[in-house]
């Protein structure tokens, strides 16, 4: 069953309190049989000789939004699955904090690993979300996903 279009987008990190009330919520939907989340945190990453201190990240938005609702519906279309939710921060995120956030729920575990993988690969793939790493020195540098 499809729904209305998410709202994806987020100021700055994704609190754990977001998501633990984004699982919570799930509890009283019993045709759900598994759920699986990624979490995706920025890394501390070590460049040259410079740490990186957080993300900075920007996205059309309207171009953006358009390929999450893509990868949405072509998951629901591809998996038997029962919901999707998609976060990305937009703004500052500080290493350790939480900048994605994909919650797959399905009537079976197989189908959440699988469908879960998918809509991540995607993401990374298709949508445009850009990030510069701000390093401890105050320089930056544009990301470039692997």
């Amino acid at each position: 069953m499809m729904k209305k279009v998410q709202e994806v987008f987020v100021s700055g990190a994704i609190s754990a309190e977001f998501i633990a009330h984004s699982i919570a919520k799930q509890q009283s939907r019993t045709q759900i049989g598994a759920h699986d989340i990624f979490l995706g945190q920025v890394r501390a990453d070590v460049i040259g000789d410079k740490t990186v201190s957080a993300i900075e990240y920007t996205a059309y938005e309207e171009m953006a939004n358009g390929k999450f609702e893509e990868i949405r519906k072509a998951a629901f279309d591809t998996f038997e699955i029962t919901d999707v939710h998609m976060y990305h921060s937009l703004g500052t995120v500080g290493a350790g904090e939480i900048c994605l956030f994909v919650f797959v729920s399905s009537p079976h575990r197989k189908t959440a690993f699988n469908a879960l993988q998918y809509i991540v690969e995607e993401i990374k793939a298709e949508v445009p979300v850009f990030g510069r790493e701000l390093f401890e020195d105050d320089s930056y540098q544009w990301k470039v996903n692997t």
